[in-house]
């Protein structure tokens, strides 16, 4: 709609009366509305790459001149139709007239290099590479962690050719659009005002959503979004309608207890949690610290004995008449003592039964006098009894409870969680709790004080990290590493990607879990290098534009997400001092330990296709080939010896050295990914034959190239 309202603005000063008609009937169409969640999937999506180079055939935007802030930039995509490399110029048309201001007539110019910026649409196949900007080692033969400076969408694709269908969890923080200058759609600031500010929204949400979902593992896998009142119910349905055959569950989680004030309403202390599961993925029942003790059943810390009378419903004789019979019990000094237990009762006068000399009868009656029945038919509670698994309770005659461990219980005694360390005079089992941690699995309002986001693991948290930088709003490490933990909890060699990872929680929460159990998990975080607003202005008065050294250093990867990954991972600040200050909950350890992990830090590029299939860009294709086979151990950047195998792939790409390359595969038990480069289909299934059925065979670059080609046509929905 709004693309189709700015054409109706342009007709309306050349046929007014045609435009007048076309809107009522485009105001009639607005209003037959289906059911559901509508909202313009086509608006078009804009990206600028500052920093690509100009090439032939590009889209590209004309840049305003260096010290001029312009309330309305030219938002006009002009096609490259023409390069001079010794002026350092390009030659410039507009493809569509109608997007002219001069009407009708193809407006041309040119323009220098330096004022241009490649813009790439959504319909736009890209083809990506990986240059490595640095890295941090201290895991040993551990996975790295990876963070990528990209556009997410892009590096969502990207993903597609090295994790299609791997992925354990996906951890999201989406912009929550409160209308002051929170996130950016087509390169512009989505303001409060705007007509179109939901529907962009969703439009942006749904694109990133459908190529994550091909990420996911479709048999075991979760999507967890982070989002506050603003679009929580349009996401919530949005995940439906995007996922119907998932479970989707929403948690409110306090993040500030105090209330962040808003106008004319109720202050906000929660925002939402969004688990969209996949195939058999459901939460874990996992020790919590203390911090959950709010929310906790402090039951499950003991062995739990349940009552034998039934209660709730199907509790009356009726519902279950095979389980009315007496228990018979004898009174003892200590108390009382099991003598036996009777059979299926099925008269009407239970008074006529006459207990053993010396016992009572106890039988299955509620507290308003009616008869019940007993959770356990005669043999099986003869059986509990027998083995220690029933007690009496404190005696009341015929009005003594009896209680009894059900199955799951029993096979925390069985397994020696409860060590039985006696016996009571009744029989029954005395165990030893001392060493147990309780796992649970709790409900769906958490109100956990190391959530909080202004706490020790947010705010606080970052500012010890990375002194003197700040970043808006960051999660608490703590809120994400729990919600982590019921999914990949007990998965300690899990993938996990956050595509708009901001100031790089997700990974640093990654990292706290395998500290925690030994795991080898990895994370994949995606964040761009935007310059927060305020700091655009300051640097635009000083001359400087996106792609430039002083601007880009400023931005939040390059400022904020890889400093923090590197400091939490060194435990010094990127000035080098240790780090202040202890983690605390679960895990409380000083943050000037570090971890022993790896993360190696990655910018994206755009490659010329013809340039990657002819095998010259095959450097910036290496991370790519190294991350497919698992981000671990060495990678293959070099291979102008026409082979290398490395720690878990090999590259093949001088056919004739195949004898020697399929020599030392053999020989390298953990290689699992073969890349064979040859433009041979033939050949290439020939030499894919000669491999062990637990290597894959991955022909390059047609599966690379095809891959990109494929997903260049589902962004343009």
């Amino acid at each position: 709609m709004s693309r189709l309202n700015d054409l109706l603005r342009e007709l309306r000063t050349r046929e007014p009366a045609l435009a007048s008609d076309l809107e009522r009937e485009v105001s009639a169409l607005a209003d037959r509305r289906a059911f559901g969640l509508n909202f313009e999937r086509h608006l078009p999506e804009v990206v600028e790459l500052p920093g690509r180079k100009v090439r032939k055939g590009d889209k590209v935007r004309v840049l305003p001149p260096r010290g001029k802030a312009t309330k309305k930039p030219d938002e006009r995509l002009w096609r490259v139709v023409g390069m001079d490399r010794s002026a350092r110029a390009a030659k410039l048309e507009l493809p569509d007239p109608s997007a002219s201001s001069e009407g009708a007539a193809r407006e041309e110019r040119t323009a220098p290099l330096d004022d241009l910026v490649v813009v790439a649409q959504t319909r736009d196949p890209i083809y990506p590479g990986l240059v490595s900007t640095g890295k941090v080692e201290r895991g040993g033969d551990k996975p790295f962690h990876t963070v990528i400076n990209a556009e997410n969408l892009h590096a969502l694709e990207t993903l597609l050719f090295t994790h299609r269908s791997k992925v354990d969890c996906i951890y999201i923080d989406p912009p929550y659009n409160t209308g002051a200058k929170d996130w950016k759609y087509n390169n512009d600031y989505v303001e409060g005002d705007d007509l179109y500010r939901h529907s962009k929204w969703l439009a942006f949400i749904e694109r990133r959503l459908l190529l994550a979902k091909q990420l996911l593992n479709p048999d075991d896998s979760v999507l967890i979004v982070a989002i506050d009142e603003k679009e929580f119910l349009r996401l919530g349905l949005l995940l439906e309608q995007t996922f119907p055959d998932a479970n989707v569950q929403m948690i409110s989680s306090v993040i500030n207890p105090k209330g962040a004030m808003r106008p004319h309403a109720f202050a906000r202390t929660d925002e939402y949690l969004f688990f969209t599961m996949f195939g058999s993925a459901s939460p874990s029942a996992v020790p919590l610290s203390l911090e959950w003790k709010v929310v906790r059943d402090t039951r499950a810390e003991k062995l739990r004995w349940a009552e034998l009378l039934r209660s709730g419903t199907n509790a009356r004789r009726i519902d279950r008449p095979k389980l009315f019979y007496p228990v018979f019990l004898r009174q003892t000094p200590a108390g009382g003592a099991f003598h036996s237990v009777g059979s299926e009762y099925v008269g009407a006068n239970r008074g006529s039964v006459e207990p053993p000399d010396g016992c009572v009868a106890v039988w299955p009656v509620r507290s308003d006098d009616t008869e019940g029945n007993w959770q356990l038919g005669p043999a099986a509670l003869s059986d509990l009894i027998a083995r220690g698994f029933a007690k009496i309770g404190v005696w009341r005659g015929e009005r003594t409870a009896i209680q009894y461990i059900a199955k799951g219980e029993q096979e925390k005694v069985k397994s020696g969680l409860f060590p039985i360390t006696d016996r009571r005079p009744d029989g029954s089992i005395v165990v030893d709790s001392s060493g147990y941690t309780p796992v649970f699995i709790p409900g769906t309002q958490w109100r956990i004080p190391s959530h909080e986001a202004g706490g020790p693991g947010g705010t606080g948290l970052l500012r010890s990290t990375i002194p003197g930088r700040r970043f808006p709003f960051p999660k608490s490490l703590y809120a994400v590493e729990d919600s982590l933990r019921f999914f990949v909890g007990n998965k300690p060699e899990a993938l996990i990607v956050d595509f708009l990872a901001g100031s790089g929680t997700t990974a640093h929460a990654v990292m706290r879990l395998n500290k925690q159990d030994g795991g080898r998990r990895r994370a994949i975080v995606v964040t761009n290098n935007e310059v927060g607003a305020d700091e655009q202005i300051a640097l635009r008065d000083k001359g400087l534009r996106p792609g430039d050294p002083e601007w880009e250093k400023l931005g939040i990867c390059d400022f904020i997400t890889k400093p923090r990954i590197r400091a939490a991972i060194t435990g010094k600040t990127p000035d080098g001092e240790p780090i202040k200050g202890d983690y605390k909950f679960t895990d409380e350890f000083p943050m000037a330990d570090g971890f022993e992990e790896n993360a190696e830090f990655f910018t994206l590029t755009y490659e010329a296709p013809l340039r990657v299939a002819s095998h010259r860009e095959f450097p910036k294709i290496a991370p790519l080939l190294w991350m497919r086979a698992g981000s671990r151990g060495r990678r293959i950047d070099d291979i102008s010896g026409g082979w290398d195998v490395a720690d878990t792939y090999g590259v093949l790409a001088d056919l004739d050295k195949a004898s020697d390359f399929f020599s030392e595969i053999g020989i390298h038990e953990d290689v699992h990914v073969v890349y064979i480069v040859t433009d041979e289909d033939r050949l290439f299934q020939s030499l894919a034959q000669e491999l062990p059925d637990h290597i894959e065979p991955v022909r390059l670059y047609e599966s690379y190239l095809r891959n990109f080609e494929i997903e260049s046509g589902r962004g343009a929905m």
